[in-house]
């Protein structure tokens, strides 16, 4: 049978709130970046293909999209 407490319930240790701001702005920040590394990958590759930049100057924009976006982004 199930047992009845009466007592206090014990919730573990108390949290740590410094470091939940911490982690939670480092995952804001990778997912901020994450998503401008996708979309200038995107914008590169669609350069790429659908025009006549050709492969290195794709590269070029991508870099260069990621280098804007990182200074916008700060």
């Amino acid at each position: 049978m199930a047992e009845h407490h009466s007592g206090p319930v014990d919730v573990g240790a108390p949290m740590d709130y410094a470091e939940h701001e911490k982690t939670y702005l480092r995952f804001l920040d990778a997912s901020k970046y994450g998503t401008l590394f996708c979309v200038a990958l995107l914008i590169a590759m669609a350069a790429g293909f659908f025009t006549t930049m050709g492969l290195i100057s794709s590269i070029v924009l991508f870099i260069l999209l990621n280098v804007a976006g990182f200074f916008f982004l700060r």
